[in-house]
């Protein structure tokens, strides 16, 4: 498989990821990952930031390919496969077509912040 399809695959397991979490076949311990693996790749937050030279995309580049390819590993295939299908109609030009799949990240970020303004606050 070239880099570009590799990168298509990518784009579509992500929200696949998403949809597994939701179904009651998938393993807790894939769960677990694909939540971090959610919430890490929409995070406008990162480890290392972007603004750094070279280093600053490696975690896009390196590490959250092999994130997505061992909980890939960890979900049952057919599972997968349905998830990618539905992804497929959710998900169109590296946006969801329907806003409510926004709304857990905007969720959790809020939450997020409300948590560090209540310590800050202290």
């Amino acid at each position: 498989m070239d880099l570009k399809a590799r990168a298509k695959q990518l784009k579509l397991d992500i929200p696949a990821l998403f949809l597994a979490l939701k179904d009651k076949d998938t393993p807790i311990l894939a769960k677990l990952l694909a939540g971090f693996i959610v919430a890490y790749a929409l995070s406008p937050i990162d480890p290392i930031p972007d603004f750094i030279p070279v280093l600053g995309y490696l975690d896009e580049v390196i590490l959250l390919p092999i994130l997505v390819a061992l909980a890939v590993k960890l979900i049952p295939e057919e599972v997968m496969e349905q998830c990618r299908v539905q992804a497929k109609d959710i998900w169109a030009e590296g946006k969801p077509k329907k806003w409510r799949y926004v709304v857990p990240v905007v969720v959790i970020w809020a939450i997020v912040v409300a948590v560090i303004v209540k310590v800050v606050w202290r």
